[in-house]
């Protein structure tokens, strides 16, 4: 069995990416090429314009390995942002500020049950939406594991809280700069824009996964048979674990964290802030809390290095996602392709087209587990066929966001999940039956959003 599932294992990302670049380039070399009149400078296509192209360039396999640095550059300033804000987190983490605060709350609520469970899943979620958090989480779960047995809780409650508040956080992230920032820029959105309705759908999608997470404890709590892990040894919580105090510069720290977000938000929607900006705002908190946690300079320098190197291959990831979409424009098939998909779509309407946009992106997110890879690869496609079919682009890019966010939570090849279960030895199997019906209760409230995002015009 063990050498089955090695056999079938799914690539590595950067390998599926450059697979799709194979395919895109066998696409210009197969499919007609074509163009659809353009409006907005070239941002919206209109609809109905659609034209063969007769004097389309041919492309050879040399341009499989030029498109690349072209890609790279062509993203410059996203690949960017990323490291910046990376090289930012990891000054943050080294204070203690994140892990202080999440231990303290769980601990100041530990003997409730409920206000342990909604709590954990707000910060997490809150965490998530706003600075794209993930991997950062993975040192609090021998933290949690610990506060849930005291309660006579298994592990799957505990990993349940943080797995199911990150998924959501992504899934309706306002500000998310791996996510939902990228995916706007590529759809030629203003990044952090529309966010005043995804933060009104932040706490009733939370609620949905709370009452899921919640039923579920109090089953394992009143009988611990009740538990999917229930006999298997790896799963049973540790001895428990220390976690830093909640220091007065700390707070200050998670204060200005905050601050930021507040900045954020202001500069996006009064003073039209756009990536560079943002990078400069991020910078000031990782020099703000550096300070603050008195960080020698040194090691300041040392920890943004880290911290960005941790997501050079993010960025690589972009930059050979957005060489697929390069390819396919230079052959000039881009456009073909857009109209391939928006004739099926199109033909059910706006509301099933959306719905059918969520399904799409939910399906790619088992083979691009990286939000910011899945942005690159889909919203070239999404943006224009959501003109073409008549959905808003913001409503696009909330589909990518339901898609990427919510499958996050299940997908085997999402790195941060299967690093999660490994710690708290859950079998995926167990996580599987534990997290399906919840995957079910939130594509289908995510179907209901994107419907009505249609009916109001959501920009």
């Amino acid at each position: 069995m063990a050498g089955e599932l090695t056999r079938y294992r799914v690539p590595h990302t950067l390998v599926l990416l450059f697979g799709m670049m194979v395919l895109a380039l066998v696409a210009t070399w197969v499919l007609p090429a074509g163009q659809f009149d353009t409006v907005e400078g070239g941002r919206a296509v209109v609809q109905g314009s659609y034209t063969v192209v007769d004097d389309a360039r041919t492309l050879t396999p040399l341009d499989l390995f030029t498109v690349v640095p072209r890609a790279l550059a062509d993203a410059h300033e996203i690949i960017f942002f990323v490291l910046i804000v990376g090289g930012v987190l990891a000054v943050i983490r080294r204070t203690g500020a994140i892990d202080a605060f999440l231990g303290a709350m769980l601990t100041r609520f530990g003997d409730r049950v409920g206000v342990l469970i909604l709590g954990g899943m707000l910060a997490f979620g809150a965490a998530s939406s706003s600075f794209g958090m993930a991997e950062e989480f993975i040192p609090i779960v021998a933290v949690l594991i610990s506060l849930c047995a005291a309660l006579r809780l298994d592990t799957v409650s505990a990993i349940g809280t943080m797995v199911v508040g990150y998924g959501i956080g992504y899934g309706a992230a306002a500000l998310n700069p791996f996510t939902v920032m990228i995916a706007q820029d590529v759809a030629g959105l203003q990044p952090g824009s529309g966010w005043q309705l995804r933060v009104a759908i932040f706490l009733p999608l939370i609620a949905i996964g709370f009452h899921h997470v919640y039923r579920y404890a109090l089953r394992v709590q009143a009988d611990p048979r009740a538990s999917v892990v229930y006999g298997v040894a790896e799963a049973q919580p540790p001895a428990p674990t220390e976690y830093p105090p909640l220091t007065p510069a700390r707070l200050a720290i998670l204060g200005a964290m905050v601050l930021t977000i507040v900045l954020l938000v202001y500069g996006i929607v009064e003073l039209k802030w756009y990536l560079v900006e943002l990078s400069a705002l991020f910078l000031g908190l990782g020099l703000v809390a550096a300070v603050i946690g008195r960080v020698r300079p040194d090691d300041t320098a040392k920890l943004f290095g880290v911290g960005a190197a941790e997501l050079a291959m993010t960025a690589l990831l972009i930059g050979f996602a957005r060489s697929i979409a390069l390819l396919l424009e230079d052959g000039q098939v881009l456009h073909t392709v857009v109209h391939g998909l928006s004739m099926p779509l199109s033909a059910v309407g706006a509301e099933l087209s959306v719905v059918g946009m969520l399904l799409i992106q939910s399906m790619l997110n088992f083979f691009i587990p990286s939000g910011s890879g899945q942005a690159f690869v889909t919203m070239p496609l999404m943006a224009p066929i959501a003109d073409l079919v008549g959905v808003t682009r913001q409503t696009a890019v909330l589909a990518y966001q339901f898609g990427d966010g919510f499958m996050n939570m299940v997908v085997p090849t999402n790195p941060v999940l299967m690093g999660i279960l490994g710690l708290a030895g859950i079998p995926y199997d167990r996580w599987l039956k534990f997290i399906w019906p919840l995957m079910v209760k939130l594509l289908a409230a995510g179907s209901v959003i994107l419907v009505g995002a249609v009916w109001f015009g959501y920009s």
